[in-house]
């Protein structure tokens, strides 16, 4: 079981952590949504709750609620730069399919 980051992804999250001056990690999960069935949620978490599962990438805490990792067991977070755009990428191996406007997967 892993959740990792890539480095420009963990530089990415430690600049954030730094400039809020706060927070333990980021928090990655899923939830029911859109067209495909399931969405991910990410978050700058500031505590580390009890059921958390714990993993560390590039020096960033990643917490993942026990409910989620079967479904992101094995993601790998990215972070990219495009153009005038720019957000992290989720490079899941577990999803089979995922919906038009990439809001949504399945697994």
């Amino acid at each position: 079981m892993a959740i990792t980051l890539t480095e420009n992804a963990a530089k990415h999250v430690q600049n954030f952590i730094a400039k809020r001056g706060k927070g333990v990690g980021l928090r990655i999960g899923v939830r029911t949504s859109g067209c495909s069935g399931m969405a991910y949620k990410l978050e700058f978490a500031d505590e580390i709750n009890g059921d958390d599962l714990q993993f560390t990438s590039h020096g960033v805490t990643v917490l993942v609620d026990p409910k989620s990792l079967p479904y992101i067991d094995g993601i790998e977070l990215d972070f990219q730069r495009e153009g005038l755009n720019e957000g992290f990428k989720f490079n899941n191996p577990n999803v089979k399919n995922e919906c038009g406007c990439g809001e949504s997967f399945g697994v």
